[in-house]
């Protein structure tokens, strides 16, 4: 009996306390071979000694994009903002940059929910719609995408309801709106495939679903550039030039199963019979072969190309 008031006791206490100090106070430590694990109240986790951590997750990436060089890009690492910097503008990659989704450190993924998407990315009555959303019922589970850290976990009053938000190792960041429950908190290291929450209607839904984002430095890029969700497959070797944010970039894969009361829109480029292109600002070896009805991997046998190369802008590329 002694025990048990004892037990009691020590919750009540942990409890009082995380309800003084705030959600983000922990309530126990365990040491672990990847350092001090805290635990927290809700029953999720992050590691003790990363106070003056930046959100620097692929450095590779950001030497390349950050605010010393051309691009300028800024990488702000904030619990409470949803869009970390307004100046990271896709007008100023002029190039292709090569990004490895999965690498042998960080190989696995995930799906973040098997349901049918029911809106793909692009406008939609007029309007932006930045990520694809997949049908669900609320209370169903969904997954982080790859391995990362959680940067946002919270309500959001802007329209994304309950919202998570991961920035991944490969430099790019998912966010998973409309939750009916978090099971994160920011800080919080999560594997692909880890359960992060419960799928909902909250925010500026009109039924249960995930509204599922891919971004690059803030900036919004079409889901279905990475993620097949049909084959349930990622495209890990993924290409960033300021194509990948138009919503023209748009695939039609989903168009063959999403339900006849999606309402955004796609588009296909328009296919030509020339021999050569001539590379322009935004162009990469996957946009040119949309544009010419070939594929990747002829286009790189045809000039002697490997799919890492950077183009450059005036190069002539044979097509044919």
């Amino acid at each position: 009996m002694k025990k048990l008031l004892f037990i009691s006791f020590v919750l009540a206490l942990a409890l009082d306390v995380n309800a003084q100090v705030g959600v983000f106070a922990p309530i126990d430590s365990i040491q672990t071979p990847n350092g001090l694990m805290l635990i927290y109240a809700d029953r999720t986790w992050g590691y003790a000694g990363e106070e003056d951590f930046e959100g620097i997750m692929n450095e590779r990436i950001h030497e390349m994009v950050c605010e010393d060089t051309a691009f300028g890009y800024k990488s702000h690492w904030t619990h409470d903002d949803v869009i970390t910097c307004s100046t990271n503008d896709v007008s100023r990659l002029k190039d292709t940059l090569w990004m490895c989704v999965l690498d042998s450190l960080h190989e696995s993924y995930a799906m973040p929910f098997d349901g049918l998407m029911t809106s793909q990315f692009g406008y939609r009555n007029g309007k932006m719609h930045n990520g694809v959303d997949i049908d669900l019922e609320t209370g169903d589970t969904i997954y982080a995408a790859f391995d990362g850290k959680i940067r946002y976990s919270k309500y959001n009053d802007g329209g994304f309801g309950n919202l998570i938000v991961i920035r991944h190792y490969n430099g790019l960041e998912t966010y998973y709106g409309h939750c009916s429950k978090l099971f994160v908190n920011p800080m919080q290291d999560v594997k692909a495939g880890d359960p992060i929450g419960l799928g909902g209607n909250t925010g500026r839904s009109r039924g249960s679903h995930l509204h599922f984002e891919v971004r690059f430095y803030d900036n919004p890029i079409n889901p279905e550039l990475i993620f097949d969700f049909e084959q349930k497959q990622v495209n890990d070797n993924f290409f960033v030039h300021s194509g990948v944010f138009h919503p023209s970039t748009a695939t039609t894969t989903a168009s063959k199963t999403t339900a006849s009361s999606a309402t955004s829109s796609s588009s296909s480029a328009t296919k030509s019979t020339a021999s050569t292109h001539k590379v322009k600002s935004g162009d990469s070896l996957w946009t040119i072969s949309l544009k010419y009805n070939t594929t990747v991997s002829r286009l790189c046998k045809l000039n002697g190309l490997t799919e890492r190369d950077v183009l450059q802008i005036g190069q002539i590329i044979q097509v044919r």
